[in-house]
């Protein structure tokens, strides 16, 4: 069994990005947790007297997103929506550097630097300090973010160029129905946060690698160690 961290800035990132190998890692007796480092909805809403019912109506789907992929391992922090500019990267780190710790990973999945987002690329920042070695994490990977990752102004710097591909033809339905529960976070086609987005970036990621449906993921970090002997 191996251990799976996937870490995200927001609610709904982590489906998005790396739904259909979350539910092939539990297919296969992985152990997967979640860390969702920010509130996910200040940006789009007034602090007032709906702000917590909001906020917590944002876990509950989350939660639900995450079971239908078998996982029930999920903690939440509430560093503020679009605005992990105004956090020391310190901070971030720490809360990542605990989280790693406690769950002792192998593989974690983040976000890319190169994403539009700004939350995005400071999670990616605290991940990358908080595995560095000798964290124990063997292979680090950066996942896209539809209406994210591909809206960045694309460069030589900062563009997206997967070189993992999963095959999630088997799990490609349980990423969907687990994005029925953000209905509040999906769009409409042709929104590439859609329903239809997301199964045609599947296809197309799958195309690449003569598979029906992939998640496409860029190796920031491998480390292959010999067994510790003594």
């Amino acid at each position: 069994m191996k251990k799976i961290v996937v870490i995200a800035a927001h609610p709904d990132d982590e489906t998005l990005g790396a739904g259909g190998a979350m539910a092939k890692h539990v297919a296969s007796g992985d152990s997967v947790s979640v860390l969702i480092l920010g509130e996910g909805i200040a940006s789009r809403k007034q602090h007032g007297e709906d702000y917590a019912k909001e906020k917590d109506l944002l876990r509950r789907d989350s939660r639900s997103a995450l079971a239908d992929l078998g996982v029930k391992d999920v903690i939440f922090l509430d560093f503020p929506d679009n605005s992990f500019d105004t956090v020391p990267l310190l901070e971030l780190t720490r809360s990542v550097e605990k989280f790693v710790s406690e769950k002792g990973p192998e593989v974690v999945y983040t976000h890319h630097w190169g994403d539009l987002n700004v939350d995005h690329r400071r999670t990616f920042e605290a991940v990358l300090t908080a595995c560095r070695p000798p964290s124990g994490v063997k292979r680090l990977l950066s996942f896209e973010v539809p209406s994210s990752t591909e809206w960045q102004a694309q460069t030589p710097a900062n563009a997206f160029m997967p070189n993992l591909f999963v095959d999630i033809s088997g799990s490609i339905e349980k990423k969907m129905k687990a994005l029925e529960a953000y209905g509040g976070e999906m769009r409409e086609y042709p929104h590439p946060r859609s329903p239809e987005g997301v199964r045609a970036l599947a296809m197309y990621r799958g195309s690449q690698a003569f598979l029906e449906h992939a998640e496409a993921f860029e190796i920031i970090r491998h480390i292959e160690r010999d067994k510790v002997i003594g």
